[in-house]
């Protein structure tokens, strides 16, 4: 499959395409989220016509050529990656000073670089591309089903862990604190009385 067509090209067209949102998705191919916080659409392709783009060729051939070489089976290979590159966003996200600029610039990438995986793999091992089942042995430890609604429910859900990134990890943070809290003198000599009495 050879294409000259591009994901940013796609993508332009949609935000050129006005004000009928649907109109354009039911055109192109294209799903979009609305980012209520910037007033913005993020526009991102189903996982059917990402493979229609130049962009897909490209990482599907550089992914199946980094399995291939590794130490490691193709399967586990790209699932360890999809862990790493996954907590690598959430962790970016929640550094970042605004999570909805940051979801607004980072999503697309990640949901066609995880979709780029699965098809990598599948070529890598001489199998047919996923057709809207997730392939358990590439994504047995990912946290999305990442074909539903073609790719808008990993989209979604994706999002929301995006925004909340950042507030999960000031909860996390502070449960560690509260961890590592000292317990007071007071709260020694309470629970030493508690012993002594039993």
């Amino acid at each position: 499959m050879s294409t000259t067509t591009t994901l940013a090209d796609l993508l332009a067209e949609a935000d050129a395409g006005g004000h009928d949102h649907a109109a354009t998705e039911k055109s192109s191919g294209l799903q979009h989220i609305h980012n209520h916080a910037t007033g913005s659409i993020v526009w991102f392709p189903t996982w059917k016509k990402f493979r229609e783009t130049s962009d897909w060729s490209e990482e599907v051939d550089t992914f199946v050529e980094d399995f291939r070489s590794g130490a490691r089976p193709v399967e586990a290979g790209a699932s360890r990656f999809l862990t790493a590159d996954l907590d690598a966003l959430l962790n970016r996200a929640a550094a970042s000073s605004d999570a909805n600029i940051f979801v607004q610039q980072n999503l697309t990438k990640h949901l066609t670089r995880t979709w780029a995986v699965g098809d990598a793999v599948a070529k890598a091992t001489g199998k047919d591309l996923p057709t809207g089942t997730t392939p358990s042995s590439v994504f047995a430890d990912y946290p999305y089903d990442v074909y539903a609604q073609d790719g808008g429910a990993f989209a979604t859900a994706l999002w929301n862990d995006v925004i909340d990134a950042r507030r999960n990890r000031t909860l996390a943070d502070e449960a560690a604190r509260k961890a590592l809290k000292p317990v007071s003198r007071k709260a020694l000599k309470n629970a030493a009385r508690k012993a002594a009495r039993r």
